[in-house]
């Protein structure tokens, strides 16, 4: 018996994948199902499992802060509907990278991937390194948006992605924010759109509602024990990382 977990805070892109599971030939237990990063850790320092099949965004924060507070030997297949995070995941025992919506036939492809892993400390070793080939070749053809283009009732008109110092997520609304301080009404709907077509070196999500600019923060400050303070250019007020984000925040800043 193959023994597995879901980390998971979609419950349609849970039952998608126990629908997958079940079609499988081989006979698999689903030992839990978790959606936070807090769950997880907790799971995983008691438990262990054959595979994990594991989103990256989660309820409580990124699934890598998992990874960074629990040492683990499982293989993790990572499905996500963002494709900037392929070197973490091959830094935290990945072995596939499924991009939401993923068919049942690359669901297979990757199932197959373990089962070789699963018997083949060998053919493991020949595997990743081919898999940190792919991931190499795609970090060189990645190309990110340089601007965005804004309507207006005067027009449209384009914004440097350069320019940018945030984005900031109202009520279903995205906004872009320069570095004299003007707010720019973007046609993106969601901070995960843009995200996706941000170089994840330059740019951040310190929260559920803001993505910072690397370039254009002047000062951090400690705001209280897990959080801090963020002076951006342009802007009066400071923001605040989550919880979460910070210890993550604090790596990237430094790179």
């Amino acid at each position: 018996m193959i023994k597995v977990i879901i980390i998971e805070d979609e419950i349609p892109a849970r039952n998608k994948l126990k629908r997958f599971i079940s079609e499988l030939k081989e006979p698999v237990e689903i030992l839990a199902e978790i959606a936070t990063v807090e769950e997880a850790v907790t799971f995983l320092k008691k438990s262990r499992v054959d595979l994990i099949f594991s989103d990256i965004e989660l309820l409580d924060g990124n699934a890598f802060e998992i990874y960074n507070q629990v040492s683990i030997s499982s293989p993790v297949i990572f499905t996500t509907a963002y494709d900037q995070y392929w070197m973490n995941a091959f830094e935290s025992n990945g072995i596939e990278y499924l991009l939401k919506p993923f068919s049942l036939q690359r669901f297979q492809k990757a199932w197959d991937k373990f089962l070789v892993l699963k018997t083949s400390a060998s053919e493991q070793n020949d595997v990743l390194i081919k898999l940190q080939q792919m991931l190499n070749s795609s970090q060189i053809e990645k190309k990110y948006k340089k601007r965005f283009t804004i309507s207006s009732h005067q027009g449209i008109y384009f914004l440097n992605t350069e320019d940018i110092t945030f984005f900031e997520a109202e009520e279903g609304i995205v906004f872009a924010f320069d570095a004299a301080g003007k707010k720019h009404l973007l046609s993106e709907s969601t901070l995960k759109e843009i995200e996706n077509q941000l170089s994840p070196s330059d740019f951040f999500r310190i929260n559920r509602s803001e993505v910072v600019q690397k370039i254009h923060i002047e000062r951090i400050e400690r705001y209280n024990k897990n959080t801090l303070s963020i002076r951006i250019k342009g802007k009066q007020a400071h923001l605040i990382t989550s919880q979460s984000n910070t210890s993550a925040f604090r790596k990237w800043i430094e790179e």
